[in-house]
Formats: structure tokens, sequence, C-alpha cells
């Protein structure tokens, strides 16, 4: 099996109120404006990612032993409901239980929403207003590198008490370094809750690496 390739995409050019191009991820040498915040005025910008994110979905299709579920049900393996429509949502399920699945969520802003494992997801971009000044490229780096730890078994989650409150952990490990957090639960019904403590509680070296499809070595 070929490995994964990110599709060729065609430069894009926005033009600002100057009529000169925006160099996105190079705007602002120092603070941005305030005027910045809270604005977005190409969201376009990144369309991009449903096209990255179409060829991972592709690539996790024909590489690793997974079931596909295409449709707006799984926008429900989402912690939160999404803020924007969604155009599509694809969940990619592996058929060993130890592994984490992956569900994509598009959006019409446009970005993507990942929900990984049990109990988190994760935006990209973030934000996405013009303060922030992130470039698709950049947000796709990073959608690519939390989808293949997440396959490679370099992904972890816990509920854990601290600071007196339970929250839901998470480490992701990439080649180059490894990132955490965690987020509240007080929203995630008891049920749900109840039913990821469980299966965490068999993993506590984490989620393990997805199992390829036969033939696919």
């Amino acid at each position: 099996m070929s490995p994964y390739t990110r599709p060729s995409i065609a430069p894009q050019v926005f033009i600002d109120a100057a009529g000169q191009v925006i160099d996105y991820g190079n705007r602002w040498e120092g603070s941005p404006p305030t005027e910045a915040y809270s604005v977005t005025v190409h969201p376009e910008r990144y369309a991009p990612l449903h096209t990255v994110a179409a060829a991972l979905i592709d690539h996790l299709r024909l590489t690793y032993d997974v079931e596909i579920d295409d449709g707006p049900h799984v926008v429900a393996d989402l912690l939160a409901p999404p803020s924007w429509e969604v155009p599509r949502a694809v969940r990619v399920r592996p058929r060993e239980p130890d592994c984490a699945g992956l569900t994509f969520v598009f959006t019409a802003f446009p970005g993507l929403l990942l929900h990984a494992g049990l109990l988190h997801d994760f935006p990209f971009p973030l934000c996405g207003c013009d303060a922030c000044d992130t470039p698709w490229q950049r947000e796709a780096d990073e959608l690519e590198e939390h989808v293949f730890a997440v396959v490679s078994g370099n992904y972890s989650e816990s509920v854990e008490r601290r600071d007196g409150e339970p929250a839901a952990w998470y480490q992701v490990r990439f080649a180059n370094g490894s990132s955490g957090g965690s987020s509240s639960i007080s929203t995630v019904a008891p049920e749900r809750l109840a039913a990821a403590k469980q299966v965490l509680q068999r993993l506590p070296s984490g989620w393990r690496a997805w199992p390829r499809r036969a033939g696919a070595e």
C-alpha cells in the first residue's frame, strides 16, 4: 500500500482592502490589530482542509482494518454540537476494540472537527480569526499529525480528578514532541462517561495501534 500523500491543492490568492495579496501566516510583525480579533474575512482559505480530510479517510479505509460510517448521525460522536452546519461526517472505526476511532466532521465554516477516541474533540482551525492568521497548510499539518498519532497508538485518554473536579485528559505523542491537556466533562451524559471510563480503565498505557488490512502491508 502506498504511503499517505497530501493531495495537491491549487494556490489560493486573497486580496485585502488595499488591493494587496494577503500573506496568511505572516501578516502581523507585532501584535495583531484589535479589529482583527473575532473577524474572518476569508474563511474559504480553510477549504483545503476538507480535501485533506477526505484524502485521509480514503487512506485509512484502504490501509487499515476499519469500518466506515458516513452520515449525519455520526456527528453525535462530538462532545458538543458544532456551531456550523455539517455537510459531511465520517466515522472511521478500527475493528480492534482497543484502538481509538476517529470521526471527521466537515463544517461549513469551512473547517474540520476531529473526534478522537471517546472524550476529545480537536478543531481545525482552533479559531480561524484574522488575528490568529494561521494558513491552511499549518492546520493540515496538525490534522495529519493528530490522525497518524492515533493510528500509530500514540494517543491516550483518562478521566481523573484534579483540583477537585473530574476532567477528561489526553496526551498525543508526535515524532518531534507531544501535546496534552484536559477538558471539562460536566456536560457529558452520565451513561456515556461511565462507558468511557470502563474502556479507558483497561487501557492504562493508551490506545493501541491500528491493525492493517490484509494485503495492505
